[in-house]
């Protein structure tokens, strides 16, 4: 049976230092809440410490039928869904199960991944595809950031018109796809 939730894009509108964001909010609330996290140092007290923060902050992800979000969204006045341009009035963007959960493993397989926004992301640091074999990525497809001057092999790991991340591969794992190969 097909699992009737989705992963749904939203804002989050409050200020960065609001001491309940909307990702620990839904949290709390029982929701599966996704947000991309980056370490940065802040200064509490006179001490410096390192702590998690989210990449952007008014993205992230929730896995929730629309039914239960609903209610949550209208009651929230800083949380909103993110809408899609050209799909018509008020679409929600709904990131597909197949792109979420490898992004959400890519996020989890390395300390301190590499975030770009979509316009960061040019065609000279796209390279050649490759499926990752072994590891923590096991049989995703996707694409090598290439880099001047970078001895590591890094994935890109694509939400499209989202974010994107890179994650540092071991080379074993790394498996070149030939272009005209179907997927």
């Amino acid at each position: 049976m097909k699992d009737p939730r989705q992963w749904f894009a939203m804002r989050d509108l409050k200020r960065g230092n609001a001491s309940n964001p909307a990702y620990l909010a839904l949290g709390q609330m029982g929701f599966e809440v996704f947000t991309p996290m980056r370490e940065t140092l802040a200064l509490r007290f006179g001490i410096r410490r390192k702590v998690l923060r989210p990449y952007l902050q008014d993205l992230l992800f929730v896995h929730a039928e629309r039914e239960f979000l609903d209610p949550v969204v209208e009651r929230t006045p800083t949380l909103q869904y993110r809408y899609a341009k050209g799909l018509g009035y008020r679409q929600p963007v709904v990131v597909p199960e197949r792109q979420m959960l490898p992004f959400i493993a890519a996020a989890g397989a390395v300390p301190g991944p590499k975030y770009y926004l979509p316009e960061e992301l040019t065609p000279e640091m796209v390279g050649r595809a490759v499926r990752i074999i072994g590891g923590p990525l096991d049989g995703y497809e996707g694409r090598l950031l290439r880099l001047r001057g970078a001895r590591a092999k890094r994935v890109i790991v694509e939400l499209p018109n989202l974010i994107a991340l890179a994650v540092e591969v071991q080379p074993e794992f790394i498996q070149l796809i030939s272009e005209n190969t179907t997927k």
